[in-house]
């Protein structure tokens, strides 16, 4: 049957795909020159002076570069945070370094950086899967339940990535302030992250609508259940008259 709220699973898929897009081009960040991609970093900081350090250090997805997102490290998956800088530096702010890392890490910095980057992906795979199972959802309410489902999950780690990222990389910007050094965040890593959180969360929402039927009048204003008493005819004798008794 043709459901009322159809047109929610396309609008679905259509901000899921706006997600993907933005994760995207967080992903693969300082890969190419090419706007956006050379823009987007997490964050940009003075390291002139730190030992093995560019004069301006970019944090990206897979790389640490210099200024414009150029002279970029080689690829690497999750790649410490310290790596901007030789082990055991010099004029390095000393709450960003530790024995993590190569000698260049902190604890916290380390691990925080290690477990966003991950659950980045975790996402991207999530939502891929979403997205997929959204041209279900164009079909009936059960397809609505299965995108919507993945859609959560993805949701759920996206949310988590956001937040750790946003916390690690402001964290580490006001070190570097109090060290006297400039530093500021990725505006388009930033915006593209909770950009596709929101879509993400509009996306999900809509799923989830799409798995409620439609109304009562799905069948043309047809109501459930007997329209009216069938009525049928009873006779019998009383005192040798035949009676009929006609009832509801």
């Amino acid at each position: 049957m043709a459901r009322a709220n159809t047109y929610l699973a396309p609008l679905s898929l259509i901000f899921l795909a706006g997600s993907l897009v933005m994760l995207f081009f967080i992903i693969l960040s300082a890969v190419t020159t090419t706007s956006p991609l050379r823009q987007t970093y997490f964050l940009s900081a003075d390291t002139s002076g730190i030992t093995g350090a560019r004069p301006i250090t970019q944090w990206a997805y897979f790389y640490i570069c210099g200024e414009g997102n150029l002279d970029c490290s080689r690829a690497w998956p999750a790649p410490p945070l310290g790596w901007a800088w030789s082990g055991n530096p010099s004029n390095a702010p000393e709450a960003l370094v530790g024995t993590h890392g190569g000698d260049t890490t902190g604890f916290y910095y380390y691990y925080m950086w290690r477990f966003g980057w991950v659950f980045y992906l975790i996402t991207l795979v999530f939502s891929v899967f979403a997205f997929f199972a959204g041209f279900v959802a164009c079909c009936g309410r059960l397809g609505s339940a299965i995108a919507g489902l993945t859609a959560l999950v993805a949701l759920f780690f996206h949310t988590i990535a956001t937040s750790m990222m946003t916390a690690v990389f402001v964290r580490m910007r006001n070190v570097f302030i109090a060290s006297g050094r400039t530093a500021s965040l990725g505006r388009y890593a930033f915006g593209f992250s909770w950009g596709s959180w929101t879509a993400l969360l509009i996306a999900t929402i809509l799923f989830c609508i799409g798995i409620r039927g439609g109304d009562g009048n799905t069948y043309g204003g047809r109501r459930w259940g007997r329209q009216r008493s069938v009525r049928s005819r009873r006779s019998y004798d009383l005192n040798g008259r035949r009676v009929k008794d006609e009832y509801a």
